[in-house]
């Protein structure tokens, strides 16, 4: 249940003082206790442009935020939350933006309310602000208040709508400072209507073999140097190689799944009532008492279900980690697809924070509110304005239709009346949501449609398999104490060593391996060479784990990383550098593209009207050294030296350069570079990011 609900149900009163201390407080305060200003804790988890993240308030956002999210996911998410808040606090601070009193009241209290779910009256459904506003009065007599409540409604509610406000105020100031000068206007028209047609003699660096030509570490090293920008690296990272063992269920696991349902099965096929039968029995998938069209069925053995009469059952068979046994219940021949509208007077809501049914009206009181409703409808009130006024559905602005929709896409009832019931039908359909007034609008098409129960359980992995695998993995670990005998080890039992590089100190995933933070710990633990001595055990999915055993193979300090991490990007760069040479040398003579075509085996190319804005060339593709020549009047009807393109190797004649009508007005050309330079500013976050010092400790604390 959410902090909110949590108080609400020691009496509204309570909630609305704890609102309006806080409110008072961020304004007082300046932001309720800016870091450091109401905790005193030398333990940071890190620094931005020197101002401090505490660990005791991380923590406390970890608890709050981490309810329905695991702890390694979410902490590097609240780290890049709390680094870009903190940049963007500096920024507004800068330009002395504030959200002042009056704007945060009318945001907490507006139509756009962040409280609007625990404020709404669950009687009418509106949300009432004025009430809220009281409790400012109240605040006079109320001189007692729950620090920890204060801090999490802050953090909920209060702190995010003020940040909220702050970055549409800093967001307005940038984008209605972007410009379009003249000068680039005409610089964009003048491309977009520069044409060029040229002729070209090319051979792709596919030509000559791979295998042909080797790079070692000095080569590989020696380019990243040279391209220092591309590569170099402002923080440490490090390198392993890894093997997997599964732990996942096996043939005798799967039997054993299979057999506890053939027990269960003499009991499945008497039973004359379904919902009573998965009431007491446990399945992975839960009985839907209504009809799903044909072609919507998705089972691996539909076409032999489809088959089946009514009472009769199929399997076990296998559906994914899972053992089926399908029961026929009914058919009949259904429309392929419905459209209703409806008015729903909830009794029931879905808490955002526990996803959990949370009542929101008794059953009472939502009768009385849908018998008024039934009653506004056959006097000939307008249905859009009964639907607006007294539907708690979210399209209730749009009349509560909901346009054509396949079958099993609402619960059960709701689609036995959608679908069961002619066009024109209207009615009362009751649902764990509420009660629904229902008209049939439209249906579409015919099929067979079916009713069908599925009994299913899960292959769970034995003891004896768990077992087994951990004896293999701890042996791998035990007897490959080298990078050979890794190898070496993993090639006899047909596995291969997976390679990671670059992981950074405070990275939580491996390619290849989710939920990996246990071993990046252990990397930055070890040195180059050391073998994990014990498995780690990775989650891989639904009743699926792996173990893994790692190497470290590399540390690569802060600069050019080893020629090891580099090699997977590098290697085909330099390859390709030296295979420019080997056809350069071997093929491009002559001073002519003719000469050249002669000497090379390559064919005398022709592309025309190539555009400066789009320089597709066929066969070849985009090249921005191609494209530059295109257009360099200075070697018109000459053959250039040979080039080292992106793919290959050309030499290119200009042939002609012209231009061409550009239709598109001054005013268009402005507003795209505009719109650019707007956009720009919704990712202005990791520019600040790459300006600012950043320290990074928490890998110390995770």
């Amino acid at each position: 249940m959410s902090v909110i609900q949590r108080i609400r149900d020691k009496g509204a009163w309570i909630i609305f003082s704890i609102i309006a201390i806080a409110l008072i407080s961020f304004i007082l305060q300046d932001g309720l206790g800016r870091r450091g200003s109401l905790f005193s804790n030398t333990t940071t988890v890190g620094k931005v442009n020197g101002q401090a993240i505490e660990k005791e308030e991380f923590e406390k956002k970890i608890e709050l935020y981490g309810r329905n999210q695991p702890r390694e996911q979410l902490i590097p998410q609240l780290w890049n939350q709390e680094v870009n808040t903190i940049l963007q606090q500096q920024e507004y601070d800068k330009l002395g933006l504030k959200c002042t009193n009056k704007e945060l009241s009318e945001v907490m209290f507006g139509e756009n309310s962040p409280l609007k779910r625990e404020f709404t009256d669950p009687k009418t459904g509106i949300f009432n602000a004025d009430q809220a506003r009281q409790a400012f009065d109240q605040l006079k007599k109320s001189k007692k208040v729950d620090q920890q409540q204060l801090e999490q409604i802050a953090e909920a509610y209060i702190k995010p709508t003020i940040q909220q406000t702050l970055q549409q105020k800093y967001q307005s100031i940038l984008t209605q400072s972007s410009y379009a000068p003249k000068w680039l206007i005409e610089k964009q028209k003048a491309e977009a209507g520069s044409i060029a047609s040229v002729s070209y003699v090319y051979v792709p660096y596919s030509s000559v073999s791979d295998s042909a030509v080797k790079v070692n570490d000095d080569e590989i090293v020696a380019y990243a140097s040279k391209h220092k920008k591309e590569y170099e690296k402002d923080e440490e990272t490090r390198g392993i190689s890894f093997v997997t063992f599964d732990v996942a269920p096996t043939a005798a696991d799967s039997a054993v799944t299979k057999t506890q349902l053939e027990t269960i099965k003499p009991e499945f096929v008497a039973s004359k009532d379904m919902k009573n039968f998965f009431a007491k029995t446990s399945s992975e998938m839960q009985f839907y008492d209504s009809y799903i069209s044909k072609n919507e069925i998705k089972q691996p053995v539909k076409d032999s279900l489809f088959k089946l009469a009514p009472g009769a059952t199929y399997g076990p068979y296998a559906d994914g980690n899972n053992f089926v046994i399908a029961k026929m219940v009914d058919s009949r021949v259904w429309p392929d697809s419905a459209k209703v509208r409806h008015i729903l007077v909830a009794t029931h809501q879905q808490d955002p924070q526990t996803g959990q049914q949370v009542r929101s009206r008794d059953d009472s009181t939502a009768r009385k509110r849908m018998d008024t409703v039934e009653a506004m409808l056959r006097s000939g009130a307008n249905f859009d304005s009964v639907c607006a006024k007294y539907s708690d559905d979210g399209n209730k602005d749009k009349g509560g239709v909901y346009d054509y929709f396949i079958t099993s896409r609402m619960v059960a009832s709701f689609n036995d009346f959608a679908f069961g019931k002619p066009v024109g039908s209207k009615g009362t359909v009751e649902t764990e949501y509420g009660i629904h007034y229902v008209e049939v609008l439209g249906q579409k098409g015919s099929s067979p449609a079916y009713k069908i129960a599925y009994l299913s359980r899960p292959i769970n992995v034995s003891n004896e398999t768990v077992n087994a695998v951990s004896t293999a993995a701890a042996q791998f670990a035990a007897t490959s104490k080298t990078k050979e005998a890794f190898d070496a080890n993993a090639k006899k039992l047909n596995k291969s060593a997976t390679p990671a590089n670059e992981l950074k100190e405070n990275e939580g995933n491996i390619p290849g391996l989710s939920s990996a933070r246990q071993i990046v710990r252990w990397v930055y633990e070890h040195k180059v060479g050391d073998v994990s001595e014990q498995p780690f055990e990775v989650n891989a999915g639904v009743n699926s784990n792996k173990l893994v055993v790692a190497i470290v193979t590399a540390v690569n300090k802060p600069g050019i990383p080893s020629a090891q991490t580099l090699r997977p990007q590098v290697e085909p760069l330099v390859k390709n550098e030296k295979k420019a040479k080997q056809i350069i040398d071997s093929k491009f003579k002559g001073s002519s593209l003719e000469a050249i075509a002669s000497a090379s085996g390559a064919q005398v190319q022709k592309a025309d009207s190539l555009s400066f804005a789009n320089a597709f060339v066929p066969g070849i593709g985009n090249d921005n050294k191609f494209l530059g020549l295109a257009f360099n009047k200075d070697i018109k009807g000459k053959a250039t030296e040979a080039i080292a393109g992106a793919t290959g190797v050309f030499s290119v004649r200009v042939e002609n350069i012209g231009t061409k009508a550009v239709t598109e007005s001054d005013d268009n050309i402005k507003q795209q570079i505009i719109q650019g330079l707007r956009m720009a500013v919704y990712r202005g976050s990791e520019a600040l990011k790459k300006d600012a010092s950043i320290k990074d400790y928490r890998s110390k604390f995770y």
